[in-house]
């Protein structure tokens, strides 16, 4: 079983392309990677405290202004030329871990961490709720119920199945027994095998994400809140909100991605993780809710009974339909009927605006444009399409990633830093979930050895490079690199002017020692394409 978010997107096979490099030179090569120290050691004339939250905090009498809006050259700028952070106190007895980000990996990284004996608080922006596109839209008093991100999940691997299993044992999750298939230009559908089981929220998708730390006593939750600022100062992190102190961590995850991560992780002393965060590539949906007083009017060529869902094929502006009031109500011929549409993510980039504060004027051109769509859909005439009682558009600027690196967490044992999230391993509520996994029982490993020998925790990192390949790789950010395993692999080298730096640099002998041995055995970067890209969106009619 396997799990899903934006029905069917496709994207085509791409190729990650090296940043462009700076000549390097004997003295930069040479030289030893630059690091801010922080200890916990109390500065002369210092009444720093550990567990104050107003002592010992950075100032921010000298504070530069968010940058909020800024390009994303200067994003870039920041990124690659900040210095790198190396704590150096020890871990205390009882360490606290700071998670931003209350989706499904950081929900499940907070629950792993509780069962190792970490405490934990996660951050959330969300209004409504945790979960991030685990998102369900209630409106009352018409009772109008949507699934507006994830619609369906599947499950294939073992430890997914555990929380799925404890979903169903408490009434939370059930198979989806509706018809779901491939709907063509015109109202063509073709209804798909129902193996594997497609599981859903029985009362929407968002229960799922707060019964997750229903049960915790060491999880402290913060919401909404968008912190805005992360700063290492005596041994910890101090996270803020627009200059308001959240808290001081002796870790830290991030656990979304997009732009505002970018942001935030441009001037914390991370350059190594914020640069893998760079590289990836999000495409953006649209969702449109609407509630219809009658049943749409399906062909009567379709199936009997209508179809619940829908991967819709040959239309611009919708990749996916959802009928909310069958699959979560079951009400059949008793309006109002609540749909679910989804836009490509063509459709999504033609139209992007922040998603923070969406113009009136591009909201009624996006639902216009995707009601049409509807109509193409089903093969209706023009203007036929009933008229909605209820319409909202929402846009999710960072839907779905494009490209995967293939591994499950990445962590920076020299900034107590980690990332965890679906599009590490490809997109979907279960990559979420084995991410999540994964960084809790790795951050707990870590503390557990004291944070000595930071470079066997290190997730991220170039492993078997020697002495001065692996400082230039440590000083330019792996920006050369690919992503499987973070590693450089042929492909790169491969790169003509890539290749020339390399061989003026090291010489055509070494060049080709490296090509051979990244030859050996070495992965491709993974593709995500339709196959591999059931998820949080459901990506896949396979799925």
């Amino acid at each position: 079983m396997t799990t899903t978010l934006f029905p069917s997107l496709v994207s085509t096979p791409f190729l990650l392309q090296p940043l462009k490099l700076t000549k390097p030179t004997s003295h930069s090569l040479s030289s030893k990677p630059f690091f801010i120290l922080c200890t916990s050691q109390k500065r002369p004339g210092s009444s720093f405290k550990k567990h104050s939250v107003n002592d010992g905090r950075p100032t921010s009498k000298n504070r530069r202004k968010s940058s909020y809006g800024t390009s994303r050259r200067s994003i870039l700028k920041k990124t690659f030329n900040q210095e790198q952070v190396d704590f150096t106190a020890p871990i205390p007895d009882d360490p606290i871990v700071g998670i931003i980000g209350g989706g499904m990996s950081g929900l499940i990284c907070a629950r792993n961490l509780e069962k190792k004996g970490i405490k934990s608080t996660v951050f959330d922006t969300g209004i409504h709720g945790l979960g991030g596109r685990m998102g369900t839209r209630v409106i009352e008093p018409q009772q109008l119920i949507f699934d507006h991100a994830a619609q369906f999940f599947t499950v294939s691997d073992a430890r997914f199945a555990e929380i799925v299993n404890d979903w169903r044992e408490k009434g939370l999750v059930g198979e989806w027994q509706g018809t779901v298939g491939e709907l063509e230009a015109g109202g063509q559908f073709v209804p798909l095998p129902s193996s594997p089981p497609r599981y859903i929220g029985v009362n929407g998708m968002r229960p799922l994400a707060d019964s997750l730390l229903s049960e915790t006593s060491m999880v402290n939750v913060v919401r909404p809140c968008w912190i805005s600022k992360l700063e290492p100062f005596n041994g910890t992190w101090h996270l803020s909100e627009n200059g308001k102190h959240c808290g001081q961590f002796d870790a830290i995850v991030i656990a979304h991605n997009g732009k505002c991560a970018n942001r935030l992780l441009a001037s914390s002393g991370l350059p190594l993780i914020a640069r893998q965060m760079k590289r990836l590539e999000l495409s953006s949906i649209w969702a449109l809710l609407a509630a219809f007083e009658d049943p749409l009017p399906i062909p009567s060529n379709t199936v009997t009974p209508p179809f619940e869902g829908a991967f819709v094929k040959g239309v611009d502006s919708i990749s996916w339909m959802a009928n909310n009031s069958r699959k979560l109500l079951k009400s059949l011929d008793n309006g109002p009927h609540c749909w679910s549409f989804f836009s490509t993510s063509a459709y999504g980039k033609r139209n992007k605006v922040p998603q923070e504060n969406i113009p009136a004027a591009t909201a009624e051109k996006v639902k216009a444009g995707m009601l049409a769509g509807v109509e193409i859909a089903l093969g209706l005439p023009e203007g036929s399409l009933p008229r909605p009682i209820y319409t909202r558009v929402q846009l999710w600027g960072a839907a779905l990633p494009t490209n995967s690196p293939g591994i499950p967490c990445i962590f920076d044992p020299r900034g107590r830093a980690g990332i965890c999230g679906d599009w590490l391993l490809g997109s979907s509520l279960e990559s979420a979930a084995l991410s999540g996994i994964a960084l809790a029982n790795h951050i707990a490993d870590y503390f557990q050895g004291g944070g000595a020998r930071p470079e066997e925790f290190a997730v991220g990192n170039a492993k078997g490079w020697d002495s001065e390949l692996s400082a230039y790789y440590m000083k330019v950010g792996f920006r050369c690199g690919c992503w499987t395993n973070l590693v450089p692999s042929w492909c790169d080298i491969e790169n003509k002017p890539l290749k020339k730096l390399l061989t003026k640099r090291f010489g055509s002998l070494v060049t080709n020692w490296i090509r051979v041995r990244l030859s050996l055995g070495q992965p491709s970067p993974k593709r995500c394409g339709r196959s591999d890209r059931a998820g949080l969106f459901q990506s896949s009619p396979n799925r």
